[in-house]
């Protein structure tokens, strides 16, 4: 092995503000999840088998996870998981029927704990422009989807007014208002700070927001608040509304102008059955990655021998053994090997062929670190 000091001048180069590497947030790199799938066993949790007996702590009150494939099948895989949250407790039963304990329930208990998150204050209300809603939809997408952050500008969400009786309504088309103020890599400038900042979001797609205000409800409210490092989406319920009774006694689509059930179960299911009926959520992911370009140059007076202990005699100490090698040895170069000051190897490279080597020759190798 032999060691050779780099110039950090001369050898090193660091890319600064490189552009961020963006690509899908779904499974499989697919851009658009225009298929859902739900899982047997969240379904089964509503109710005690056999029973009519509500289990008030099954998961499915809490939250649907939405899936890419049948929760049977290998490539099944968690896109996103969808919850209901009311403060005062309403949208799901009461854990316990005691004098005392009416409004505790899960979406009391998502609608706190969302706002822990957000606020880190047991006593603020998500607020949307300057409206205060009793209740709030929360797209959470799985943490192994996406990498540093969800991408502004690339959220396209279209919630469906269709219900199951074939009743159509105006469709829900949101995104995040990104573009429409100014956003860019180098400032991103967000809405807020909480979170690590949040966008509006709002009626229109890839980032470029339907008129000129965020406040599409009625002048004073937008349609919720988009977390790109925070992997969420929360939305206004109040933007919400449906009066078709669905399956199961719960609402079924959500229809501007009329509102979901805040006293029904399920909310949560009501809102995944808008967005998988609609066939259509694209949201991409990214992430910055910084590079360094060290510069390994291997004169030709350089680098000629080799440390297999196997050409050099140890009772002589380190005598080559083949003639060959004495006068014009010819070595092949295979691994670089980066190094700190105190000789701790940090990081090794692997040459994609082997590069000959011998004193009519010299090397230059651009080794490429991202991190």
């Amino acid at each position: 092995m032999s060691l050779h000091r780099l110039d950090p001048d001369n050898d090193i180069v660091i890319l600064e503000n490189p552009a961020p590497i963006v690509t899908s947030t779904w499974s499989s790199n697919d851009n658009n999840l225009d298929t859902n799938f739900t899982s047997s066993i969240q379904s089964n949790s509503v109710a005690t088998p056999g029973t009519d007996t509500v289990v008030s702590t099954g998961s499915i009150h809490f939250f649907i996870d939405a899936l890419n494939a049948v929760s049977t099948s290998n490539t099944s895989q968690t896109q996103y998981s969808l919850a209901y949250g009311h403060r005062y407790g309403s949208g799901s039963p009461d854990f316990t029927n005691d004098t005392g304990s009416f409004g505790l329930s899960a979406t009391r208990v998502n609608y706190n704990q969302y706002r822990q998150l957000v606020y880190r204050d047991e006593t603020k209300y998500f607020t949307f422009g300057s409206h205060v809603p009793d209740h709030i939809y929360v797209i959470n997408v799985n943490r192994a989807n996406y990498k540093q952050r969800l991408s502004a500008g690339t959220m396209d969400l279209i919630i469906s007014g269709a219900n199951i009786d074939d009743v159509n309504h105006s469709d829900i088309r949101l995104t995040d208002d990104s573009v429409s103020r100014g956003a860019t890599s180098n400032n991103p400038n967000y809405a807020g700070t909480e979170l690590g900042g949040w966008y509006n979001v709002v009626s229109g797609a890839n980032g470029i927001m339907l008129g000129d205000s965020i406040n599409q409800k009625g002048g004073s409210s937008s349609y919720g608040m988009m977390f790109p490092h925070a992997g969420i989406i929360v939305l206004n319920g109040d933007m919400f509304t449906a009066s078709v009774a669905g399956a199961g006694g719960h609402t079924a689509w959500p229809v501007e102008g009329a509102a979901f059930s805040t006293n029904r179960d399920l909310n949560n299911v009501s809102m995944y059955r808008a967005i998988s009926h609609s066939n259509h959520f694209i949201l991409d992911t990214e992430e910055d990655v910084n590079s360094q370009f060290y510069f390994v140059r291997a004169k030709n007076s350089e680098f000629n021998y080799t440390n297999n202990p196997s050409f050099t005699s140890g009772s002589s100490k380190g005598t080559i053994l083949f003639s060959s090698m004495r006068m014009n040895p010819k070595v092949f170069i295979t691994t670089v090997g980066l190094y700190n000051d105190e000789n701790d190897l940090l990081a090794t490279a692997k040459l994609s062929q082997p590069i000959a080597k011998d004193f009519t020759k010299e090397a230059l190798i651009r080794v490429k670190l991202d991190f």
